[in-house]
């Protein structure tokens, strides 16, 4: 998969994608993650890239050339299935989304700053507006490596246990359930029986009954109307 982000503050990306999960999928050929900085294109030898609101008002916005030239230059290289703008009134992010976005090949991220863009941008060349969540970043970077952190994981190749993608938190619109590992016993307090017992269908049946139980708690909006979500539950051990 290929990944290209255009910002104007590439320095902010440089961590999240040298590190970890991304930066190992990069290692194994599995993603290409390229940053591009707006500045390159600015309209004058101060590196300008924003102007002021048209109709007055506080903040700025930026200009359409050089995003516009951005596009341009990369979309002459080849095609993209998605040229997707962060923005705070996009599609909210999650996890059936980053499901989608991680069967694509290229995909474009434009990070806003400022007041955002000029709206003529997001008419001409977007094709997915996508949130992160109902608050308001400085710019889109951060929102773009968590992005690209959610899609790139679920590429098959990058996890070292491809069940294990599967068994996250939000796959199927339950939270993920308690997990345990040595010792068995800490300060008095046990792994459950059932974890030791070696009987998988047992354990996956407590399994799935601790992550209802936790999402009736946490997050019964998950659930939805559904029957499960009617059902008493199960008791946290």
């Amino acid at each position: 998969m290929r990944i290209d982000i255009i910002t104007c503050q590439p320095e902010l990306l440089a961590s999240p994608f040298a590190h970890s999960i991304v930066k190992r999928a990069q290692d194994k050929g599995l993603a290409e993650i390229h940053v591009h900085d707006l500045r390159r294109h600015a309209i004058n030898k101060h590196g300008q890239i924003d102007d002021y609101v048209f109709g007055g008002g506080a903040g700025m916005v930026l200009r359409v050339e050089p995003i516009a030239a951005w596009l341009d230059e990369l979309l002459a290289q080849q095609p993209y299935d998605a040229v997707i703008y962060l923005t705070p009134d996009g599609e909210t992010l999650r996890q059936p989304l980053a499901n989608r976005l991680s069967l694509l090949t290229n995909v474009i991220l434009l990070c806003g700053h400022y007041k955002g863009i000029d709206e003529r941008l997001r008419a001409a060349y977007i094709t997915h507006e996508i949130s992160v969540g109902d608050y308001v970043l400085s710019g889109g970077e951060l929102g773009a490596a968590i992005l690209v952190d959610a899609v790139v994981r679920l590429l098959p190749g990058v996890l070292g246990n491809e069940e294990s993608a599967l068994s996250d938190s939000f796959q199927d619109d339950l939270l993920a359930p308690p997990v345990y590992t040595r010792p068995a016993e800490w300060r008095g307090q046990a792994v459950p029986a059932i974890l030791l017992s070696g009987n998988t269908p047992l354990i996956e049946e407590w399994r799935h009954a601790q992550a209802l139980a936790r999402t009736q708690a946490r997050r019964p909006d998950l659930l939805g109307d559904s029957e499960e979500k009617l059902g008493p539950g199960p008791v946290f051990p």
